[in-house]
Order: C-alpha cells, then sequence, then structure tokens
C-alpha cells in the first residue's frame, strides 16, 4: 500500500534520520520525498510504500511515539484517501 507521510514543525537535528531510521526498520519504502524549512518550521513530505500486511495502526503508533520525542507532528495516510479526495 502507498502512503502519504508528512512531518511539521520547529526545525532540529534528527527529524529527517529519526523517521527514515524508524521508516526502514518497519520495512516501508521511501518513494519520494520533499523538504523544506519555512521561518522556523520544518516542513516534509515523503511518498511511502509498506509492505504487505503492515500493521497500519502500530505503524502509526510508532511515528506518534518519535513525533513526541521530536516535539513534531507526524501523520501517515493512506494514498486511496488522497486519490478519494481528488475525484470528487
Amino acid at each position: 500500500m502507498n502512503a502519504i507521510l508528512t512531518v511539521y514543525g520547529q526545525d532540529k537535528v534528527g527529524i529527517i534520520a529519526q523517521t527514515s531510521t524508524y521508516l526502514a526498520e518497519q520495512k516501508i519504502n521511501i518513494l519520494d520525498v520533499s523538504q523544506t524549512i519555512m521561518g522556523n518550521n520544518f516542513v516534509m513530505m515523503m511518498s511511502v510504500q509498506l509492505r504487505k500486511g503492515a500493521d497500519f495502526m502500530v505503524i502509526n503508533q510508532g511515528l506518534a511515539q518519535i513525533a513526541k520525542n521530536l516535539s513534531v507532528e507526524i501523520n501517515l495516510r493512506n494514498n486511496e484517501l488522497y486519490d478519494a479526495m481528488h475525484q470528487i
């Protein structure tokens, strides 16, 4: 399944490292990534591919812990949700 991962929060060392390390541990492939700094805020969007049978809820719990540790917002959404929004 393909998904979109977004990260937003005050820029600091380790955001990319911790996020991408966790994704690798979960066998999640990063297909595309875009990042920028807006003022003092770090903004990143990734297109990712989850392995077949991956537990979306467990992955989101891990990402929530990383977000808490880094004081940022991390969201993972099924790509089908974005596709459906554009079809309306």
